[in-house]
């Protein structure tokens, strides 16, 4: 992981088609502008990790899938 220190309107390059530049910055967070290529995706690590834990929560484990079907194959034979 590289820390770099950044003061208001300064930039970094990431690559040679990324630059991220500090707006503000104040008490609450620092506000960010992001100049990149439209195909290159960004997200806030928040939205990400709820969007990875609701695919997660689709796509059921085995044990859930077997008891199910041991519960409907119980009822099948009553």
């Amino acid at each position: 992981m590289l820390i770099l220190r950044r003061k208001k309107n300064e930039s970094l390059l990431i690559g040679g088609n990324i630059r991220i530049t500090v707006i503000e910055c104040a008490a609450d967070g620092v506000r960010l502008a992001i100049d990149a290529p439209k195909q290159i995706s960004i997200l806030r690590e928040e939205l990400s990790e709820a969007e990875q834990t609701n695919k997660r929560s689709l796509t059921p484990n085995k044990d859930s899938v077997w008891v199910l079907q041991s519960f409907l194959q119980h009822k099948k034979d009553k």
